[in-house]
């Protein structure tokens, strides 16, 4: 017959064995879309007009803005997708794509450019912050990933909507790689939604040598398709890898259908240059092409009241587009 401290050491290690397995089995049964860690950073970063960061001109506001990275369950380095939002700062949508790039085994790191400058959008004045300045934020970012232990720093994508996706789509020049792109590392491919094709920059044909997939729609009024189709022929003339898939039926912001926004309404008051052709002057002032006058958000070619709404139908067929095209680009099985 046991002892009474056996009996006791006896029902403690039962006790112990059964809550470990209980644990166990909790950690198995955890969804695979959730992160196994989030860490929360502050990026150095600055604030200057686009002349200033055409001229390579770092003498700007220092500011720090934000950033959420998700480490996905798994082992060792993992890949990144890293993500810029647009001109409403990071809302509900950008959720629904992290949630599934982590149950794809890929870490996610969403950019927050807007609050560590004290703004919650740009929409109805573009003028508040030059858009080139969310390409300084991207390649701070990408200094911080390059170094964490649990990165695979030569699987790091750069994804980014609207005004994000413009940034993503010019983010691959090698001239702004050059000037501002000081993490010794480059992404492994842009993938920008809906971006705006408008401006064109001085030896802007001239890209990393990595994929780039552009996803647009083919009513898109906020940033017509038709400009980026002219950029990326040009891209392909230049035989750069580049390819634009268009969906019909699908406003700006289509993939808010993946979180049941189905309404495409007049996004009331913002503006839009889809009239405007921007080229870059001398200097690196940014011109009107049509008036032959440094561009300016007052000019005529600027208006107001584009639509914006989701395509569950096509959203759908872009997420499953984009996931194929990372499962081949990082190997994954």
């Amino acid at each position: 017959m046991l002892t009474d401290w056996r009996l006791a050491a006896t029902a403690i290690l039962f006790c112990c064995a059964v809550l470990f397995t209980c644990i166990e089995t909790s950690a198995q049964q955890i969804p695979k879309e959730i992160a196994a860690r989030t860490e929360i950073y502050g990026i150095p970063s600055l604030t200057i007009s686009d002349q200033q960061f055409l001229n390579g001109d770092s003498n700007g506001k220092a500011v720090t803005v934000g950033g959420e990275f998700r480490i996905a369950q798994g082992s060792g380095r993992l890949p990144v997708v890293v993500l810029m939002h647009g001109s409403s700062g990071v809302g509900a949508g950008m959720d629904g794509w992290v949630r599934h790039f982590n149950g794809m085994g890929i870490s996610t790191f969403v950019i927050d450019g807007f609050s560590g400058r004290g703004l919650t959008a740009t929409g109805p004045n573009q003028a508040l912050l030059g858009r080139l300045n969310l390409i300084v934020d991207i390649y701070h970012s990408l200094e911080i990933l390059a170094k964490h232990p649990r990165v695979d720093p030569e699987r790091i994508v750069l994804m980014g909507f609207s005004r994000g996706g413009q940034a993503t789509l010019y983010a691959s020049l090698d001239r702004f790689n050059k000037l501002w792109n000081k993490s010794g590392v480059q992404f492994a491919a842009y993938i920008p939604f809906y971006p705006d094709c408008s401006t064109g920059y001085l030896t802007d044909t001239e890209v990393a040598a990595r994929p780039i997939r552009i996803f647009h729609g083919t009513p898109d009024d906020y940033n017509p398709v038709a400009s980026c189709k002219a950029y990326a022929a040009r891209l392909q003339e230049a035989r750069r890898d580049v390819v634009l898939t268009e969906y019909p039926d699908s406003a700006h912001g289509f993939d808010a259908g993946l979180i049941g926004n189905n309404t495409v309404v007049e996004a009331t008051g913002s503006q839009t240059v889809r009239h405007c052709t921007i080229r870059e002057g001398e200097g690196g002032v940014l011109m009107n092409a049509s008036t032959q006058a440094p561009f300016s958000y007052k000019d005529a070619c600027v208006e107001l009241g584009p639509h914006v709404g989701g395509n569950p139908t096509t959203a759908l067929e872009a997420r499953k587009a984009v996931s194929d095209f990372l499962q081949a680009l990082f190997k994954l099985s």
